[in-house]
């Protein structure tokens, strides 16, 4: 799972042992997204035209606080565009978390999931980050030696971690209870 921190459209794909409908739910219910990456509880309404909101968990204020990050009231938001679940969830998204990439706007993220063989799922996230350069080279791992995580790859690592380990992994610069 590498890119091109410069690219507009970021693509990462990974195979999990899980449903379509474990990965759909680690990616959308706040008991699952509070548990890896991150460790975000996210919040969404979804239905086209729906909300998304993204708020740190107390782990993620202790990290962040400890590093001497302000990590806001709401990290990410964004606006739900699709929905199929367990299959695609289309949405606009936006990080406030990070004070260099929120002026940049919304971009657009998709997660497609589909169910290969023998109890595998692919999961692809597709990131649309025209006229995003700092948060491009965010989600893209290109600060993770500042201690700002590894962007997506980190993030879907993480996942894949949790859903077939049932623990994420020990990162040690993640937000880690």
């Amino acid at each position: 799972m590498t890119t091109d921190t410069m690219t507009a459209t970021q693509v990462y794909r990974v195979y999990i042992k899980a449903t379509p409908e474990a990965i759909w739910d680690a990616i959308t219910k706040p008991e699952w997204t509070q548990r890896y990456g991150y460790t975000n509880i996210a919040d969404f309404d979804l239905r086209p035209g729906g909300a998304y909101k993204a708020y740190p968990s107390e782990a993620m204020k202790r990290g962040g606080e400890a590093a001497g990050i302000a990590i806001p009231d709401v990290v990410v938001d964004g606006e739900v565009l699709e929905v199929d679940p367990p299959n695609r969830l289309v949405m606009t998204w936006r990080m406030l978390m990070d004070p260099e990439s929120a002026p940049e706007g919304f971009t657009r993220l998709t997660f497609e999931i589909a169910e290969t063989n023998g109890g595998v799922s692919r999961l692809t996230v597709t990131h649309e980050l025209e006229n995003a350069p700092r948060l491009a080279l965010v989600v893209g791992g290109g600060l993770e030696d500042t201690g700002a995580g590894g962007g997506w790859a980190w993030v879907l690592s993480d996942l894949k971690s949790l859903l077939e380990n049932g623990v994420p992994m020990n990162m040690e610069d993640g937000f880690k209870e």
